[in-house]
């Protein structure tokens, strides 16, 4: 759950207003699949709390499954105070509550094991443990079962601080064992250790990574199957808030690898991937035209609408 201060250019020890948003990029990527029309089930937990039952009844809203979200009768929800200065930082204080808390007994395997594609896109999994082992673990099931994997490490700086290496070393770990790579161009630099776009690729291809995509904000996405690379564009828009945006270009993206028939496939199809990216481009573009990640997320409806206009 976050809490964003609305007061403008303070600390929080000066701010006094606060805006209730339901957070957590795997919540918005389940939410990006519903609302275009694919299946997407939601897999956590939070506390038995208000705020848990706000997220809860959030997904619900945009027909995300919810029946493996786990609601802790003792932990609280996970909370997140966050303002903005006006150079650009930011004050930020974390409550780590009930996610923490996910263990593999709390998992449906049987419903985990009929999907077709597994998506891993938590910020605070790996920062401790049992969460970061739930996590780990999973991924190495499904890549034994054979399942598509999907893994976006969502760095958040203020979340490792002093710790960096440790994020990188569980991120290599799931990279390794991943069909599918979401990272921004920051993320990438701080797990191979270079600005170069190309050498970094190449470092995550060898760990195991079959499909690359490199965000790049206004300027796409670099993607790569490694036969191939290239930068595909987005389209124009004014933007007004990027939140979930990333979120929402993971969503498009595995909402239209979910309709491939086989989909392990698409691996060396490079003009197959690249329609799909691009498709995804336009959809996190069309995040940042309104306020919000859930909220802004638009549904299929509204892609075709936008689309047709193109």
């Amino acid at each position: 759950m976050d809490f964003f201060c609305t007061d403008i250019d303070v600390d929080l020890i000066e701010g006094s207003q606060f805006l209730k948003s339901a957070g957590g990029a795997p919540a918005n990527v389940s939410a990006a699949i519903a609302k275009l029309g694919g299946d997407a089930s939601f897999s956590g937990k939070v506390g038995k709390d208000p705020f848990g039952y706000f997220l809860k009844q959030t997904l619900e809203a945009v027909n995300v499954d919810t029946s493996m979200l786990v609601m802790d009768e003792k932990a609280t929800t996970t909370l997140a105070f966050v303002s903005l200065k006006k150079n650009g930082d930011r004050d930020f204080v974390f409550h780590r509550g009930a996610d923490a808390l996910l263990t593999l007994g709390d998992i449906d395997q049987d419903k985990v094991s009929q999907s077709k594609i597994l998506h891993f896109g938590s910020a605070t999994a790996m920062l401790s443990n049992p969460f970061c082992t739930t996590y780990l673990n999973l991924i190495s099931n499904a890549k034994d079962e054979g399942q598509f994997i999907s893994f976006d490490p969502n760095y958040r700086g203020d979340l490792w601080a002093g710790r960096s290496h440790v994020f990188v070393t569980f991120a290599k770990k799931a990279i390794a064992l991943s069909d599918f790579v979401k990272v921004s161009d920051e993320e990438l630099e701080i797990i191979t250790g270079t600005k170069d776009y190309e050498e970094g690729v190449n470092i995550l291809h060898a760990l195991g990574a079959e499909i690359i995509a490199v965000t790049l904000g206004k300027r796409g996405t670099l993607l790569s199957n490694g036969n191939r690379n290239e930068i595909v564009e987005s389209i124009p828009v004014t933007s007004i808030d990027s939140t979930g945006a990333g979120d929402a270009f993971v969503g498009a993206t595995l909402f239209r690898l979910a309709k491939t028939e086989h989909i392990k496939s698409i691996y060396k199809d490079f003009e197959q991937l690249r329609d799909i990216v691009s498709y995804a481009n336009k959809i996190g573009a069309l995040v940042c035209t309104k306020i919000g990640a859930i909220e802004a997320l638009p549904s299929i409806k509204e892609v075709e609408s936008s689309m047709y206009q193109k």
